[in-house]
């Protein structure tokens, strides 16, 4: 197991500055990059302590709420797909085929094993979103792809299932072999996944089964958010918005006239959520989904991660764009 150790967690190596000035007033403002590479997840796990994550490994840490970045060093090359806490201390992020696990808040980071090597030789797995239901039970999904001469491409869907926290992980068998991009959960049971070709799936057992719902597209669908048991929202290409007040038994798209690929969906409360994509595109709702206005977002560069909380809010995007925001 390999081991890493944030010593510059609370440290003054700053990799960017933001004025005192940019919460000075509500709505979105530019912040510094912490490092000009595309930053593809963010995750706060309150208003001062976060983390951003992209490409080749990157990830960096902030303890004022990212006015200032600390480097993190993991010692891989993979692109860093996504991270989440599901406490302040128990976090977990996905790169690639590798899983990395902190206990502490983020001060050390220990890789696991998601699957023994060889298991899915010649294909190659790649993760790309993970959430848990609760303290033990946890999914990650993304896709096996097969090396051609040319490129990777995917030929089968991939879920993992751990009971114990992530410190083992097993396959779950899945009706489709369609990439899969995001998954949510909403309390202990109840969990969606989204994919492309307008993939939605759908389990009320802690992930153990999966069942397909009807999107109504055939558009790729990036991320998916879900309130509660009933209200739900998914996000996608061309623009694609979808909303659901019965747990996805049924999807209505909501029209809007914007065409840029939708990233991420992220709703801070019952009523007011956020919706970020390509070429600085940010959106908000603020009647649970059903109207969205577009937002100045500072800048043009594409947007891949959101993270909202109840007053604040953080976007990062392409060429290590950073964007806050304060209600």
């Amino acid at each position: 197991m390999f081991s890493v150790l944030v010593r510059s967690f609370f440290t003054v190596l700053f990799l960017g500055f933001i004025s005192a000035g940019v919460y000075a007033q509500s709505g979105w403002a530019g912040l510094a990059s912490p490092q000009n590479v595309d930053l593809v997840a963010v995750f706060f796990i309150n208003d001062r302590n976060g983390w951003v994550a992209g490409d080749g490994g990157y990830l960096a840490v902030t303890n004022d709420g990212g006015r200032h970045w600390a480097n993190v060093q993991l010692n891989i090359t993979e692109d860093i797909n996504e991270i989440y806490f599901r406490n302040e201390k128990d976090g977990y992020l996905v790169a690639g085929r590798k899983m990395f696990i902190t206990k502490d808040g983020g001060r050390s980071w220990n890789e696991t094993t998601i699957f023994r090597q060889g298991t899915f030789r010649p294909l190659i797995p790649e993760f790309l979103s993970i959430r848990f239901a609760d303290r033990k039970r946890g999914i990650v999904v993304g896709s096996l792809l097969r090396q051609t001469k040319d490129d990777l491409i995917v030929v089968d869907s991939l879920v993992m299932r751990t009971d114990d926290g992530g410190e083992s992980w097993h396959r779950i068998q899945m009706p489709t072999k369609t990439e899969l991009f995001h998954l949510d959960f909403n309390g202990s049971s109840h969990a969606w996944i989204v994919g492309d070709n307008g993939m939605i799936l759908a389990s009320t057992d802690s992930g153990g089964t999966w069942t397909k719902q009807e999107s109504g597209t055939t558009n790729a669908l990036f991320n998916v958010d879900f309130r509660d048991d009933n209200e739900g929202y998914a996000v996608g290409e061309s623009g694609t918005i979808l909303r659901t007040e019965n747990g996805g038994r049924s999807w209505t798209r909501v029209i809007t006239n914007l065409t840029e690929t939708l990233m991420r969906v992220d709703f801070a409360d019952d009523k007011n959520g956020w919706i970020v994509g390509k070429n600085g595109s940010i959106l908000r709702s603020s009647d649970k989904g059903r109207t969205w206005i577009k937002q100045e977002s500072t800048t043009s560069n594409h947007l891949y991660g959101l993270f909202m909380s109840k007053r604040y809010g953080w976007a990062v995007g392409a060429n290590g764009v950073v964007v806050g925001y304060q209600r």
